[in-house]
């Protein structure tokens, strides 16, 4: 309903069917960007999905797939390629990629440059950790870049290369690394039982070494204890990157840009709080109630209000810091930097005390929100899952 798909021709139609078929999430507020960086985006998604897709196969042997990944950004040049014998669920965007690169090769060259550069770097990335697990911090972070750092800094510079946002945000690619690293981790934290019944580890050996012998030994309910320093530990971690996600959103001016990237933000802050000293991460799924999810994406619409709700969510972990933690203190510390961050100059702007007038064009907001946001909230619990990257 956010796209009017019959101005659209069959290939970019198609395109969108995609991408609603493959991330019911990011598919509703993708579809809310401006002009033809709605276009842009899409097709960057659908082509980093068609990638994420050939490294998530394990059917695909690494002789290979090592190759595939490599050279992936150079099938967006050839019309004809396209992939048959993949058994992901998302196959689809392989075996019909000849109408995902026809649309790639429609776009400005601006973009086409930008998604085909991050193609690239992503494809060798990924090929080199196919080879490797994740071991030291720095490795942890070197994985959040290739497979979602990347992502922001390839999103940054399209929202400059349309000329909605400063030259400046595309440039800094430090801040928008960020952006992609604090989703990324935030997955990688919440995921731990998913990926071990998978059979895939993310948890950074140099950290979880030190609670455990195996990285399967935190699920045994007689490690719980270390486990949950453990997890804590890897929370503080993340935190650190806070600063730069509110540093690189005070910088967004298109309303549409803001809430594309704001939204992923502070549902991941939420589902840290939630994690924080959680037994349950070992259990079960934490996931954030789908009625604090409908109101974070309302209340998510301009810079204050998002770090309103960041300092919300950081005061919830302060609360239930254990005195015995071992990280107790950078986790105080971290928190410490953020509050100076999303505190106002003055006092803070109570979010409670509206002035009648103010409420009824927050009522008439809402009315008009309500469509937008059903078709998002379907599917926001499963926002940051990054496993969408």
């Amino acid at each position: 309903p956010l796209c009017p798909q019959d101005s659209l021709g069959r290939g970019l139609r198609t395109c969108y069917r995609y991408l609603n078929q493959t991330s019911r999430s990011f598919a509703a507020v993708i579809q809310a960007l401006d002009g033809e960086l709605r276009h842009a985006v899409c097709i960057f998604y659908l082509v980093l999905r068609a990638l994420d897709t050939v490294e998530d196969d394990m059917s695909i042997s690494l002789d290979v797939k090592v190759p595939m990944l490599q050279e992936f950004h150079s099938y967006l040049y050839q019309p004809e390629w396209k992939y048959m014998e993949s058994k992901e669920k998302d196959r689809q965007v392989l075996e019909d990629f000849p109408t995902i690169s026809m649309e790639f090769r429609n776009l400005s060259k601006v973009y086409q440059e930008v998604i085909s550069d991050i193609c690239h770097k992503m494809g060798v990335g990924m090929a080199e950790f196919l080879e490797k697990k994740v071991d030291s911090q720095d490795e942890w972070d070197k994985y959040c870049h290739y497979v979602a750092g990347l992502v922001g800094i390839g999103l940054s510079r399209l929202f400059s290369a349309s000329e909605l946002e400063d030259p400046i945000v595309g440039q800094d690619t430090e801040l928008a690394n960020s952006m992609g690293l604090f989703l990324q981790k935030t997955n990688i934290i919440r995921d731990y039982l998913e990926d071990q019944l998978e059979g895939r580890e993310f948890w950074p050996r140099e950290v979880w070494s030190r609670y455990a012998k195996k990285l399967s030994d935190l699920a045994k309910p007689e490690n719980i204890d270390m486990a949950v320093q453990c997890l804590n530990e890897l929370i503080t971690n993340a935190l650190h990157h806070v600063p730069d996600v509110l540093t690189y959103l005070s910088r967004l001016k298109n309303q549409s840009v803001f809430n594309f990237c704001a939204i992923p933000q502070v549902m991941a802050i939420a589902t840290l709080a939630a994690c924080y000293n959680n037994k349950q991460v070992f259990r079960s799924v934490v996931k954030i109630r789908k009625g604090q999810a409908v109101t974070l994406m309302m209340d998510a619409t301009n810079i204050q209000a998002v770090k309103a709700i960041m300092y919300q969510y950081v005061e919830e972990i302060y609360q239930k810091i254990p005195s015995t933690d071992p990280s107790s203190n950078k986790t105080q510390q971290v928190i410490s930097s953020i509050r100076a961050m999303s505190l106002p100059g003055g006092p803070m702007v109570s979010r409670h005390h509206y002035s009648p007038i103010y409420l009824s064009c927050a009522m008439l907001l809402a009315a008009l929100s309500w469509q937008y946001l059903s078709t998002i909230s379907k599917a926001t619990e499963e926002y940051v899952q990054a496993g969408e990257n």
